[in-house]
């Protein structure tokens, strides 16, 4: 139930202060400003002047902040909008790729064999390093195999899908980079698609992985046969094409095998890099 108002009948005195003390409770209420038990995003009002006109004072006052990339708008306390800013770390280069990145002219397109010589001319590592291509294509969703004429230097490990192997996998045991599959085992190797996904690890058809003959199909892949296809969010290709222990010849022949492939018509633009060193951009 409410409360329940007494009126005194015949005077007149006590009716008048019991609603003037009405009034002034409701006049306290609305004159609460704390919040305390209010939801985000809720009004109150307040009597004089609000946080809000304080706070608009100040910034008035304040010189004006600089916009720093990386802002963050969330939701604060009473609905209000509070900026926190990520500032970026700058990436340290070490000596040498700094070293390196002097000896390429930016923005120069060098013909394959001059691209070649200037990864000759960087400073090593203390190991053989990877070259690879990074080919910006003119749409997504392109994708093939090319058989390098010279591999890429890397010993595969080929595995062939059986019951034992999806046991592993499902373990979370991983010991190949390339998993062949006969079409009757697809269905099998469907509860282990989330984890094999995201590596790139699951057959299929368009990167010849699901084959009558797995074991045919292995040998090819030893024979230097990779396959290749654009990112999922952006025009974009990378494959490993040798060893910087390659030969001159070797590395041009793997480069050419890959650029036929794709098909010049739709290349945008390719760049020639080894792990460590920095890019170059290379004539088609």
């Amino acid at each position: 139930m409410g409360k329940i108002r007494l009126k005194v009948v015949g005077d007149e005195q006590l009716e008048q202060k019991q609603k003037e003390k009405a009034k002034a409770r409701k006049e306290t209420k609305k004159a609460k400003v704390s919040g305390v038990g209010l939801g985000g995003g809720q009004r109150i009002q307040s009597v004089g002047i609000s946080e809000e006109e304080i706070a608009e004072e100040l910034e008035q006052k304040a010189p004006a902040a600089q916009e720093v990339p990386g802002q963050e708008v969330s939701e604060g306390k009473q609905g209000k909008k509070v900026k926190k800013v990520k500032r970026a770390k700058a990436r340290l280069r070490s000596k040498r790729y700094t070293e390196n990145s002097s000896v390429v002219a930016k923005k120069t397109v060098y013909p394959v064999s001059a691209g070649i010589e200037l990864l000759r001319k960087f400073k090593k590592s203390n190991f053989d390093e990877t070259v690879e291509l990074h080919i910006n294509t003119r749409e997504k969703g392109i994708s093939g195999q090319v058989t390098l004429p010279h591999g890429t230097g890397k010993k595969l490990r080929i595995a062939i899908a059986n019951d034992d192997l999806i046991s592993e996998i499902e373990k979370g045991k991983i010991d190949f980079d390339v998993l062949v599959a006969e079409p009757s085992m697809m269905e099998k190797l469907a509860k282990v698609a989330r984890i094999l996904g995201p590596r790139g690890l699951m057959p299929n058809p368009k990167s010849g992985t699901i084959s009558d003959k797995p074991e045919e199909a292995v040998k090819k892949f030893l024979n230097g046969v990779i396959s290749y296809k654009t990112e999922s969010q952006a025009p974009v290709i990378h494959m490993s094409i040798g060893k910087l222990s390659f030969k001159d010849e070797q590395l041009s022949e793997n480069i050419s095998a890959v650029l036929a492939s794709i098909g010049a018509t739709k290349i945008v633009s390719t760049t020639l890099k080894s792990t460590m060193s920095p890019a170059i951009l290379i004539q088609l």
